[in-house]
């Protein structure tokens, strides 16, 4: 695909284009630049292309449009990358919003926090995931009925990026407790 047709299958959210261009073919492109921008500092990939999605689409791809092809696509997309991630590297936060489901249990009748064995049964799970900032957006969130904006506060997030952070938590605690529940299976 040529750059003209790749950015105009990502303004009409083309999702094959998508996929392949942001988590196949710019994925190395992208590694680099977050090793370059954050060195050793652990972060999570699929977040920071989330944020950098975000800022290319918003706005009605406002960014994304602004390429004059002066250039070719990747090499602007490396200097846009490695601009972005430095912002995110001096404000000390990691921004991504893709998902849209709830991020309380307001609307639930019965929440973890009020079972007390529940509740034991979750913080065991929640030591054993690797990524304790998953466990901490779950931990307050759901057992401990956080509203949205204390915890976006808390963690320097903005409410909305905490959507996509509050999937992949439960997508991680949903692996713990699968590998936990072979475990007493035996």
């Amino acid at each position: 695909m040529t750059d003209k047709e790749i950015i105009s299958s990502l303004i009409v959210h083309d999702p094959k284009v998508t996929a392949q261009f942001f988590f196949k073919d710019c994925r190395p492109l992208f590694l680099s630049v977050i090793r370059r921008v954050f060195g050793t500092q652990i972060v999570d990939y699929d977040e920071i292309i989330s944020e950098l999605y975000i800022l290319l689409m918003e706005n009605d791809a406002k960014k994304l449009r602004s390429f004059k092809f002066e250039s070719t696509l990747y090499q602007w997309l490396k200097t846009t990358a490695i601009r972005h991630c430095l912002l995110l590297k001096s404000k000390a936060k990691v921004i991504d919003d893709e998902s849209q489901e709830p991020l309380n249990n307001s609307h639930r009748e019965l929440s973890l926090a009020e079972s007390s064995q529940a509740r034991m049964d979750m913080e065991t799970l929640l030591r054993q995931m690797k990524n304790q900032r998953y466990a901490l957006v779950i931990r307050l969130l759901m057992i401990e009925d956080r509203t949205p904006d204390e915890v976006a506060r808390q963690l320097c997030v903005t409410v909305d990026n905490l959507y996509n952070i509050k999937r992949r938590a439960i997508l991680a605690l949903t692996k713990v407790a699968l590998k936990d529940k072979k475990h007493y299976e035996r």
